[in-house]
């Protein structure tokens, strides 16, 4: 068994792979998201219901309604049709950058890549072991997109935790992989200009990136798989959005993408459509329930060696979500 890299609070071992982490937290049959305590430490995530000594922030824990796990005891499954069984569930960290000027950057990962390609998601990955979340989101971000954030130039904020398989659904087969992604927002101080300059994009990962504002974001983050339409489809929303294309050459060119492709769900038959994936709908959700609602945490000395919030950002973000 792999080292515990998700555990529950208590508990000395690591949720195994076939367990709903979302399920084993008390979630009911409701979408969610479920307040769940969390201790970020050192290449590992420790979750629980309720307060436990080293918890260090509250947060929305949310799943698709789609996720094979609740459903996987209660289906027969085919011969030779087996779970990976010398696993748990894997720690991954995503990272919404947002810009002076209120974008946040989108990438859309290549159609190489074997888990979700084609999709738009904010840059991130795994965390690697006795790496810190905030660090491996850095990383992630460097690797990804090129960009290194100087010191003291961004303010950073954990927004929420997503459940995540691969296939999405049962009906695409079986999930070989299983993660809970935390999903951190850093502000920084430069504008979407000044960020853009310095972008060079990893061609193995990336195909293409965008900066989406609150309006098209609010949109993307209002479509909810099983329906055609957001529930709250602006009048002025405009038809398309601008983006950057990757080249075969290694340059890049200008990408007119309609929005309706950013309004996709996820279909019910495995393919690899371009849309945004499901948990990035639901980090935009919480992006734009930030925006001008918390003050976030300056990262400076000590950001980097505890990426909890400190405890009057921990107020903030419980008046936030629970009131």
């Amino acid at each position: 068994m792999a080292a515990a890299r998700v555990l529950l609070s208590g508990r000395p071992e690591s949720v195994s792979f076939a367990q709903s982490v979302c399920g084993l937290l008390g979630a009911g049959p409701g979408l969610g998201p479920w307040p769940t305590y969390c201790g970020l430490k050192r290449g590992q995530l420790v979750l629980s219901d309720r307060p436990f000594p080293g918890a260090s922030a509250r947060l929305p824990l949310q799943r698709p309604p789609f996720c094979p796990f609740p459903a996987l005891d209660q289906q027969p499954r085919a011969p030779g049709a087996e779970l990976p069984t010398n696993r748990g569930v894997d720690l991954a960290v995503a990272v919404v950058l947002q810009s002076s000027d209120q974008t946040v950057l989108l990438t859309r990962r290549t159609r190489t890549l074997n888990v979700s390609p084609n999709l738009w998601v904010p840059p991130g990955g795994h965390v690697e072991p006795d790496e810190e979340l905030l660090d491996g989101g850095l990383r992630e971000l460097w690797e990804e997109s090129g960009l290194q954030l100087p010191q003291g130039q961004f303010f950073w904020v954990p927004l929420g935790l997503w459940e995540s398989a691969y296939p999405p659904r049962l009906s695409w087969g079986l999930p070989k992989y299983h993660h809970i992604i935390l999903y951190l927002l850093l502000i920084s101080q430069e504008s979407q200009q000044q960020l853009q300059a310095r972008i060079q994009p990893n061609p193995r990962e990336v195909s293409a990136l965008m900066w989406l504002g609150p309006d098209v974001a609010a949109a993307v983050a209002a479509t909810e798989d099983g329906t055609d339409t957001p529930r709250h489809l602006p009048q002025d929303l405009p038809p398309s959005v601008l983006a950057v294309e990757l080249e075969e050459n290694g340059g890049a060119r200008p990408l007119v993408l309609p929005t309706s492709t950013l309004l996709r769900t996820t279909p019910a038959t495995a393919d690899s459509k371009e849309r945004v994936s499901t948990g990035t709908k639901f980090a935009l959700r919480l992006w734009l329930q930030h925006l001008g609602s918390v003050t976030p945490l300056p990262c400076g000395s000590g950001a980097h060696s505890d990426p909890g919030p400190a405890r009057e950002e921990q107020n903030n973000i419980h008046n936030l979500y629970y009131g």
